[in-house]
């Protein structure tokens, strides 16, 4: 169908067509009427043994269930998924084996969970039985399965791709219907920013972001403001203007807002949202571009984390800004020596059209400091030096706090997503020295990038103010195969991090 642009777009909007829904299951395994049972595999010395959770099959099949995986090369090892046919001995004609290692943890669970439902996907329902204990557990591995069961489908036109499965079934006796609940807020949550990083820029500009956003904060009851590029210009945000001058697609600033009567402390979020991200005059080289529809992977995590937090209604007020731009060349586009007032005042001279996020997160974590929080949290896909220093798979957190950038990490590692804390240099700041304005955009040091926009945009940070960084540029986009239950293209990424972070303020764990 058309959109009122008259662009190509799905029934569903920006959204993916498929939804999984999930629910418990009480009954013995062996009887269940879907079409595949998922168990959990661990190594043994025949190869592989079932994990716990798996007895019933297992006795339904005489015991031989481990020498049938041995027979089929079955290790156990984390990321391995094996089929065997169950030839009428139980209800389900499949079971699915996946890969737990020794002593799983949460995030092994997650995994697992995630790349056997992948695997199963063209079924319409299937019994998820890893092991899973306490109901923390049995929530890792409902998240997971979710998670693994996302297919970004839209703009698929033939009948060779098999959908997502339709039902899954969590076989887990700790399991609870609030376990079940919190994945599926996540899951929502986390599915929603990878559709959004998922869009082509040409159904995704920074007003369509800002529409995803309104309809977002119309269906969780969030408080909503949305800046237009006339409004930007009159409250001189002079970083999303001048990032969004080249583009026929003008800038936006969101602000959506949750408050809880409750609440006794402020977080403010921020996420960069650059729709795509050309370099602009400072053009990047073709084959580091196909993937820059994901520079909104900030962006779109806040707004993620934002659903999730209507819904899970933590005792905490949170605003989140979605600072949104497309960066293009033109022959209205900024220029490399061009000088910016950021909102609040400070100058920075433009050395780098392609050094674009941290301009417009300027002016949103200045904006933010009118919220009074006591903690701001940005997240962006912002240096291509955090892949270098960090790889593709986890994200570099700094603070002007050393006690909170732990805290953030901590929160991260809980919400299952990996991140590594980082330093902020204080020789790093006289790299970044104008001889025309307060400051440049780029250090005239080569090295340490990662790092030196993180000293950028301490600058912006309001005086007293505790604040983290997330660099999220290589975790944002899954470029290679999927594994896990991260699929390839958008991830999603820090949804799950933000949405902890606000939980542990909430908590006074921050």
């Amino acid at each position: 169908m058309l959109d009122p642009k008259g662009r190509n777009r799905s029934p569903g909007g920006l959204t993916s067509d498929y939804v999984t829904s999930i629910g418990l299951d009480s009954a013995d395994l062996a009887g269940l009427d879907v079409d595949a049972i998922v168990i959990g595999a661990v190594p043994a010395d025949a190869g592989a043994a079932p994990a716990a959770g798996a007895e019933d099959l297992d006795r339904a099949m005489d015991g031989r269930l481990a020498a049938a995986l041995g027979a089929l090369g079955a290790t156990g090892k984390p990321g391995e998924i094996t089929k065997l046919p169950t030839l009428g001995a139980v209800t389900a004609p499949v079971i699915v084996a996946a890969g737990l290692g020794e002593d799983p943890s949460a995030e092994d669970l997650r995994r697992a969970a995630g790349a056997a439902v992948r695997a199963l996907a063209g079924s319409g329902k299937v019994a998820v039985a890893l092991p899973a204990p306490s109901a923390a557990e049995a929530e890792s591995v409902a998240l997971g399965a979710l998670l693994g069961a996302y297919s970004f489908d839209s703009y698929r036109t033939g009948d060779g791709h098999k959908s997502p499965v339709a039902e899954i079934r969590l076989a887990a006796p700790a399991a609870t219907d609030v376990a079940v609940e919190r994945a599926r807020v996540l899951a929502d949550a986390v599915n929603l920013v990878r559709d959004l990083v998922n869009t082509p820029p040409s159904d995704l500009t920074p007003e369509d972001l800002a529409n995803e956003a309104e309809r977002v904060a119309r269906e969780s009851g969030l408080g909503i403001e949305v800046l237009d590029e006339k409004a930007l210009v009159d409250g001189g945000y002079g970083g999303l203007t001048g990032v969004g001058q080249g583009s026929v697609n003008p800038p936006r600033l969101v602000r959506l807002a949750y408050s809880h009567p409750e609440a006794s402390k402020t977080l403010a979020l921020v996420g960069k949202g650059i729709t795509f991200d050309s370099g602009g005059l400072s053009l990047k080289p073709s084959g580091s571009m196909d993937w820059m529809k994901s520079d909104m992977g900030g962006a779109g995590a806040v707004l993620g984390a934002m659903a999730a937090i209507a819904e899970l209604a933590p005792r905490v007020n949170v605003v989140g800004y979605l600072a949104i731009a497309e960066n293009m060349p033109s022959g209205s586009a900024q220029r490399p020596s061009d000088v910016l007032r950021i909102y609040g005042g400070k100058t920075v001279e433009v050395l780098n059209t392609d050094a674009e996020g941290r301009l417009v997160l300027a002016d949103a974590l200045v904006r933010s400091g009118e919220d009074s929080p006591d903690l701001i949290v940005d997240v962006a896909t912002l240096t291509g030096a955090q892949l270098v220093a960090l790889g593709s798979r986890t994200a570099g957190v700094m603070a002007n706090d050393d006690d909170v950038r732990e805290k953030v990490v901590a929160a991260a590692e809980r919400a299952g997503e990996a991140s590594w804390g980082m330093p902020l240099p204080a020789e790093l700041r006289k790299g970044l020295d104008s001889a025309v304005a307060d400051l440049a955009n780029i250090s005239g040091d080569r090295w340490g990038g990662m790092l030196v926009a993180g000293v950028f945009l301490k600058e912006f940070v309001p005086d007293g103010v505790k604040w983290a960084h997330l660099d999220i540029a290589g975790p944002s986009f899954q470029q290679g195969e999927p594994y896990g239950y991260t699929p390839k293209g958008g991830t999603g990424a820090a949804t799950r991090t933000l949405v902890q972070i606000a939980e542990d303020l909430a908590a006074g764990i921050l």
